[in-house]
């Protein structure tokens, strides 16, 4: 009966099909090793194309058993077997340990389709240096510190963004010495007209009107805006240096243009103005009032009448200065841009140098 019984086994073992049976191994990189170095266990797993694989997993640092710790896991790599009905799944792990001894790993355990299956314990052997503690003078010193060596793989994109930085900076002061050496562009596009004499005259003295304050505390200055503002005036509506000429030469000149009834009154108060800038003559209000009374009565009586008919000059753009104008702006743009990006690259550039210097 025993022996119809294995063999009922054997033949169902033989009948299960391939991609059910799991294989599982743990190998060794070293056996030995002295303290503090590393060495790599390697777990294979070998089952069905479509079972479920989980493998054991370790925290960094995390002891074996005390003294022997996992440094890291490597990533797992899956390699499918007989036509894709089967894979094989192995991962590494990478240990050390803190002092010499024999050691018995214990068994790793792989999970496959909630099932677990155990590895066999694997041995390992550590060593410790011997120190020589009666011969110290044998044992050189701790060296110094070695330099770096120099390599250009380090400082190719230092040197290349410096270049790029510089060329940048170049072609924008290049941009900026063109503008600023360049013809101008007409850009009005309508005359303004001139405003008349006699009303930026009349504006001027109404200032003066509502400021008429102060000209009790000080004439002279008061008497020193209103003449200017009428020098203006005449210089203006007659074409000669009025504001060059003293008030007899002003009002010797003016009898070519005016009668003596308009020149009367203005001889009057360019005599009192006279008096008060040049021999401190201390005026009344109402002679204040009289005299700006006279300045407008002047000016309204000799004003020149705007012609209505008169029309403003329009300036026209040619194709040629509007390309201009585009050049122009495009030119600025680019001069913004490549001011923005040298810097940014100059900034990395210095940040570079002085964290390979360190």
């Amino acid at each position: 009966m025993k022996q119809l019984f294995s063999i009922f086994s054997l033949v169902a073992l033989f009948s299960l099909p391939l991609s059910a049976q799991v294989q599982v191994q743990a190998t060794i990189d070293s056996l030995q090793l002295f303290v503090g170095q590393q060495t790599g266990i390697t777990l294979e797993v070998a089952c069905g194309a479509q079972q479920r694989v989980e493998m054991p997993v370790f925290q960094p640092n995390q002891e074996l058993l005390p003294n022997v710790e996992v440094v890291r896991i490597e990533a797992a790599d899956t390699t499918m077997l007989d036509e894709g009905k089967r894979m094989q799944v192995k991962r590494k792990y990478i240990v050390t340990a803190w002092d010499s001894a024999f050691y018995y790993l214990p068994p790793m355990e792989v999970m496959v389709d909630g099932k677990a299956y155990p590895t066999k314990s694997l041995a390992l052997k550590v060593y410790t240096m011997d120190v020589d503690t009666v011969h110290v003078d044998r044992y050189c010193p701790p060296k110094a510190e070695m330099p770096l060596l120099f390599s250009w793989d380090d400082w190719r994109g230092v040197i290349w963004c410096a270049v790029i930085a510089l060329l940048l900076i170049a072609c924008a002061v290049v941009l900026i010495y063109s503008l600023r050496t360049g013809k101008p562009i007409i850009r009005i596009v309508r005359k303004k007209k001139k405003e008349p004499a006699h009303e930026l005259a009349i504006q001027e003295i109404e200032k003066i009107k509502y400021e008429r304050v102060w000209a009790q505390e000080d004439s002279k200055e008061y008497y020193t805006r209103l003449t200017d503002t009428l020098r203006t005036y005449i210089q203006e509506r007659y074409g000669f240096s009025a504001m060059e000429m003293t008030s007899s030469e002003i009002i010797e000149r003016l009898n070519v243009e005016n009668d003596e009834d308009a020149l009367k009154e203005l001889r009057s108060l360019f005599t009192t103005a006279d008096l008060v800038k040049f021999a401190k003559y201390s005026t009344l209000i109402n002679e204040n009032d009289a005299n700006l009374v006279t300045a407008l009565t002047y000016i309204n009586q000799t004003k020149l009448e705007a012609d209505p008919n008169e029309k403003t000059e329009e300036v026209i753009i040619t194709p040629e200065q509007k390309r201009q104008l585009a050049t122009i702006w495009a030119m600025r743009v680019t001069i913004a841009v490549a001011s923005v990006v040298a810097v940014c690259l100059l900034g990395w550039v210095i940040y570079r140098v002085f964290d390979l210097l360190r």
